[in-house]
């Protein structure tokens, strides 16, 4: 008898210890990390993240695949899709790679050029059904039909080589806002807006925005309500924002991104809004922080919180967890992720973890 319960008290025992490790693993978020591979990665990977300790676990390759700098999903999260920056696919351009996502395992569908060189960003509208790409050397934008057959052959070309004939056209970001196609630019010092119109885009009643010569502008944001729009600039550290007055952005308030006290070379990378709307965080290259700034809800304006070292070497692409507790930033040079608690209430980060992978450039949860 005593065998008998001896044995059944381990039996049970067994049942709730894997209760529990099925009960962590659904609690467990996915994140997809793209990489550069010419320093040991080769592709995309995977990681689980636990929201409860804000630690990286099981390291897996996801996609092999050239210099994915830059990855998204469709809204649906059926659909990744991943540039290889290079310029040697095809007629000296780069490609973009469709995925089908099963469980979180990628299988590959199709691969397009993207018309030009080193594509560094992909977008992809709220219906799912397109997908644009900046090629930052090429200085145009690829815009695809996308569907469960992956990517449509026949992109339309957007080329801003033509638009001037003194400043070298990189585009750095493209990203659907309604029903406009918005492109920032590094080289023309330009936010261009595009419409839909016969089937393609065309360029919107407000067709540019025009930021400082030699600003550089990499990467932007809108507010929930679409009322402010924040712009961080590459190439002289600076946040510039834009208010929406009659259905167009208007006015000009630009915030240094580095101290003024920091001497050497610096260049902004990312930027994102915190889930409420509250703080506006941006990293910077060369100074190696994440500025935070928060946000006055009536004006837009933003006031300096601080900043915090990303306790490794040139931080590009970072991104706040679905729960908003966590900044997870992925740290080129030093070839590290790591991960800061964020304080909702005031802003700020607080370390918790790291973990190691080579040349992580791209952070994006399932």
């Amino acid at each position: 008898m005593k065998k008998k319960i001896g044995l059944f008290t381990i039996i049970i025992g067994l049942v709730i210890l894997n209760s529990c490790k099925v009960e962590e693993l659904k609690n467990e978020q996915v994140l997809f990390v793209g990489t550069y591979t010419d320093n040991g990665s080769e592709g995309i990977y995977k990681f689980n993240f636990n929201p409860d300790t804000g630690e990286l676990t099981n390291k897996t390759l996801a996609a092999k695949i050239k210099n994915p700098s830059y990855i998204a999903f469709s809204p649906d999260r059926n659909s990744l899709y991943a540039v290889s920056e290079v310029d040697d696919y095809k007629e000296n351009n780069g490609s973009i790679t469709a995925f089908n996502v099963k469980d979180t395992a990628l299988v590959k569908i199709n691969e397009q050029s993207t018309y030009g060189a080193n594509p560094c960003y992909v977008g992809v509208s709220d219906s799912g059904q397109l997908v644009a790409v900046a090629n930052y050397t090429g200085g145009n934008v690829a815009v695809y039909g996308a569907s469960v057959n992956g990517l449509n052959s026949d992109a339309q070309i957007i080329d801003h080589k033509l638009l001037d004939s003194t400043k070298k056209a990189h585009a750095h970001m493209a990203s659907f806002i309604n029903d406009e196609l918005v492109v920032s630019d590094l080289g023309l010092d330009r936010i261009k807006k595009y419409t839909q119109a016969n089937g393609g885009f065309v360029e919107s009643k407000q067709k540019e925005l025009i930021l400082a010569e030699g600003a550089g502008p990499r990467h932007f944001v809108t507010s929930a309500g679409e009322e402010f729009l924040y712009v961080i600039n590459e190439l002289n550290s600076t946040i510039t924002m834009f208010r929406k007055e009659a259905g167009k952005y208007h006015g000009k308030d630009t915030y240094a991104t580095v101290a003024s006290n920091f001497e050497g070379e610096s260049y902004c990378a990312d930027l994102h809004l915190s889930p409420d709307g509250k703080y506006l965080y941006g990293t910077n290259r060369g100074e190696n922080t994440m500025v935070i700034f928060k946000v006055d809800a009536t004006t837009g304006n933003l006031e300096l919180v601080g900043r915090e070292s990303v306790k490794g070497d040139w931080p590009r692409n970072f991104t706040i967890d679905p729960t908003g507790k966590y900044v997870l930033v992925a740290n080129q040079r030093s070839n590290n992720i790591v991960v800061f608690n964020r304080d909702a209430e005031n802003g700020t980060l607080r370390f918790v973890s790291q973990v190691d992978l080579p040349s992580p450039v791209c952070l994006k949860f399932y």
